[in-house]
């Protein structure tokens, strides 16, 4: 967990709040004012990843940018199931403790799982839905009868074949320091943009075995299979999602989630929606066109 005052010499500017109401200590950032506008992440990163995204935003929406649990400054407790069900949970609570209503969801890696299994569950809450390289619900929700199956991805054969010889438990417990391989095993591509602080900021949060926990079961919650039956609860909701304005933006050098398994699961959910690709993009877009993106979300909400 980080320092609840570390600034990353000035790169994460933004003053630090927690709510004790999911049970452990939740970090999320607050600026602004008007309709709250969420920003959550994936794996295995934390709220930095909106770092560009956070001081334009706020200038038209109260923006919020949680930390999941055993991520950034949130705390890693040992006494938890690092599970989808937890994840959206502890980010309902979150919700709750802040008297949420009119909210709107950006989403990126699990982001988009967890946000809008929150959506389906509490439609009355929920009024705009942005994606960032991410599905809906790995095929159980949007489209059923996707191009390829997401484990065929480079990331999930490199922790089939790490399952095996024992590389990914050796890899991801010591993620603090082997942190920019394994983002670029996921999909990271804008090496011009990395330092020392870049560095520092995204392996900080891991910088013990038992700090690694959230970003292990992550990727294992999917391996696994774990996830599948908490997705199906929400398809009876599904008209209700359906319903609302929803946008994609697109990295094609994604490799976690290959680009035609992401585009297929929203197309099949929204097929008029705005889609916005970006050619040199990858898996963590925010690093790559930070300023496209925010302007594609701007105008999207401001529609």
């Amino acid at each position: 967990m980080i320092r609840a005052d570390e600034t990353f010499e000035g790169t994460w500017p933004f003053a630090p709040h927690f709510s004790r109401a999911p049970g452990f200590a939740m970090h999320y950032v607050d600026e602004g004012a008007g309709e709250p506008l969420v920003l959550l992440h994936g794996e295995p990163t934390w709220g930095y990843i909106y770092r560009k995204f956070i001081p334009p935003l706020a200038q038209r929406h109260r923006v919020i940018v949680p930390d999941h649990m055993g991520f950034g400054k949130s705390e890693t407790p040992h006494d938890r199931v690092y599970t989808l069900e937890t994840h959206v949970a502890n980010l309902t609570k979150l919700f709750d403790d802040l008297r949420l209503t009119d909210i709107h969801l950006v989403m990126q890696d699990w982001g988009g799982p967890i946000g809008t299994a929150f959506a389906l569950r509490h439609p009355d809450r929920v009024k705009k839905l942005v994606y960032l390289n991410t599905t809906i619900g790995y095929g159980t929700l949007g489209r059923r009868d996707l191009p390829s199956p997401l484990t065929a991805s480079r990331w999930f054969q490199w922790i089939e074949g790490g399952m095996k010889n024992g590389r990914f438990e050796e890899v991801m417990k010591h993620l603090g320091t082997n942190i920019l391989s394994v983002l670029h095993v996921i999909g990271f591509r804008n090496f011009a943009i990395v330092d020392d602080t870049f560095v520092r900021a995204y392996g900080e949060p891991f910088a013990t075995p038992e700090e690694c926990r959230g970003a292990i079961e992550f990727p294992m919650d999917l391996y696994r299979g774990r996830i599948k039956e908490f997705v199906k609860q929400g398809i009876p909701a599904l008209p209700s999602l359906m319903a609302k304005p929803a946008m994609m933006v697109e990295g094609l050098r994604d490799t976690a989630i290959p680009p035609e398994i992401a585009l297929a699961d929203f197309k099949g959910l929204w097929p008029d929606a705005p889609l916005h690709v970006l050619e040199t993009a990858g898996h963590y877009c925010q690093e790559d066109e930070p300023e496209l993106i925010v302007a594609k979300i701007l105008e999207f909400l401001g529609r």
